[in-house]
C-alpha cells in the first residue's frame, strides 16, 4: 500500500516539475490565461503531494508501531549479515530493518536491527 502513494507522490512530483519548466518561457502578456491555468494546477499538485506524504508517514508510522510492539528485537551482527537467509530461517517472522530505509529512519535506528515474536 505504501508503494502506491510512493508512486503517486513520484508521479504528481514529475507533472509539478514539467510545470514548473514550462512557465518560464510562457509569455505573460500574451498567454496570461495558460500562465493562470498552469498556477492553478501548480497549487493543486502542490496540496495533493502534501496529503499524499501525510498518508505515507502515517502508514510509516503504524508499521514502526508494530514492530516496536514485539517483544523480541536487537541488533544484528556483522556475522548474521553475512548469512542473513540462514538467520531468517531459523527465526520464524523475523522483520529486519535498515537504518538508512525510510522505516529505519523514522524509528531513528542506528543498526540493522531485527525484530521478532520470538527470542533470537
Amino acid at each position: 500500500m505504501k508503494e502506491v502513494e510512493k508512486n503517486e507522490i513520484k508521479r504528481l512530483s514529475d507533472r509539478l516539475d514539467a510545470i514548473r519548466h514550462l512557465q518560464p518561457t510562457l509569455s505573460l502578456v500574451d498567454e496570461a490565461e495558460k500562465f493562470a491555468e498552469l498556477e492553478k494546477e501548480k497549487a493543486t499538485l502542490e496540496a495533493e503531494i502534501a496529503r499524499l506524504r501525510v498518508v505515507y508517514t502515517q502508514k510509516l508510522s503504524k508499521e514502526a508501531q508494530k514492530l516496536l510492539a514485539l517483544p523480541h528485537r536487537r541488533a544484528i551482527t556483522k556475522k548474521e549479515q553475512a548469512d542473513i537467509g540462514k538467520l531468517k530461517k531459523t527465526v520464524r517472522g523475523l522483520v529486519i530493518v535498515h537504518p538508512m530505509t525510510a522505516l529505519g529512519r523514522e524509528m531513528e535506528l542506528q543498526e540493522m536491527t531485527g525484530f521478532s515474536k520470538t527470542a533470537f
